[in-house]
C-alpha cells in the first residue's frame, strides 16, 4: 500500500501542513462547525445516487446523448478502479490513525516558527464522528456495511464522477441543472478534504481521470460498439 507520497505532495500544496488538517482546525471546532460538518457529510452520502441521477436525467431530457454519457461515466469508474489495483493508496484518515502524518519534533518547531501557528496534522474521520452523533448505535451497523476500503484513495472517484456528471448535464443543455451539478461537485470536493476522506492530490488525480475519459472515449467507441455487436450476435445465437 502507498501511504507517504500523497502526504508529501499535499504538504507542499498546503505550505507545510496538510490541507485536511488546516480545514478541520479552521472549521470543525468553530461556531459553525456542526453546520459545515452536516453539509459535508450529506454531500458525501448523496454521492451514492448523484452520478446515476445525472445519467437518469440525461436519459429523460436528451435520450440521444445517453449512450455516450453512460460510456464516459463508466470509463471514469473503470480507469479509477484500475489505478486502485495498480497503486493502492491509503486515505488521510487512515494514514493519520497509523501515525504517518506526525511531524518530527524538529519539523513541527520549524513549521510553527515559519507559520506562526500550532502545527497539528492529526486528520480525523469527521464523517464517522458526525454519524455517531446523528444516529448513535445504529450508525455502527450502517457504516459497517457502507464503509470503504483503506486503499482506494487515489484517485478520488467521488470527485471524478461528480465532475463528469456536471460536464455531462451541462452538455445535455441543462443550464440550471448544470449549475447545480457543478455546485455539488465543488461542495463535494471541499467535503472530501475536510472530512479526511481524500487528499487534495486525490481530487487533482480524479480530475485527470475525467480528462482521460473524455478524450479517450471517442477513440475507444468503435471498439466498444464492435464488441457490443458481437455480444448481441452471440446472444441471438444462444437464444435460437
Amino acid at each position: 500500500m502507498n501511504i507517504e507520497y500523497p502526504i508529501k505532495i499535499d504538504r507542499w500544496i498546503g505550505r507545510g501542513v496538510l490541507p485536511n488538517a488546516r480545514l478541520q482546525r479552521k472549521f470543525h471546532s468553530g461556531p459553525h462547525g456542526y453546520t459545515i460538518t452536516k453539509v459535508a457529510a450529506w454531500a458525501h452520502w448523496l454521492w451514492f445516487i448523484e452520478p446515476y441521477g445525472a445519467l437518469f436525467w440525461i436519459l429523460l431530457r436528451k435520450n440521444s446523448m445517453f449512450p455516450q454519457s453512460a460510456r464516459q461515466m463508466a470509463a471514469v469508474f473503470d480507469i479509477g478502479c484500475a489505478i486502485y489495483f495498480l497503486a493502492p493508496t491509503a486515505p488521510p484518515w487512515w494514514a493519520s490513525d497509523h501515525g504517518y502524518t506526525d511531524q518530527t519534533v524538529e519539523g513541527r518547531r520549524q513549521l510553527e516558527l515559519e507559520s506562526g501557528i500550532d502545527v497539528d496534522e492529526t486528520v480525523h474521520r469527521v464523517m464517522v464522528e458526525f454519524g455517531e452523533d446523528l444516529l448513535g448505535p445504529s450508525w455502527t451497523r450502517i457504516f459497517g456495511t457502507l464503509n470503504g476500503n483503506p486503499w482506494a484513495a487515489m484517485p478520488s472517484l467521488h470527485f471524478a464522477t461528480a465532475i463528469m456528471a456536471a460536464i455531462l448535464v451541462s452538455d445535455a443543455g441543462g443550464k440550471v441543472e448544470g449549475a447545480v451539478a457543478w455546485g455539488y461537485a465543488v461542495t463535494l470536493g471541499f467535503s472530501l478534504v475536510y472530512l479526511g476522506e481524500h487528499y487534495v492530490t486525490d481530487l487533482i488525480a480524479g480530475a485527470g481521470v475525467v480528462a482521460i475519459a473524455r478524450n479517450a472515449e471517442p477513440l475507444a467507441r468503435p471498439l466498444v460498439l464492435l464488441i457490443n455487436n458481437r455480444l448481441r450476435r452471440l446472444e441471438a445465437i444462444a437464444g435460437s
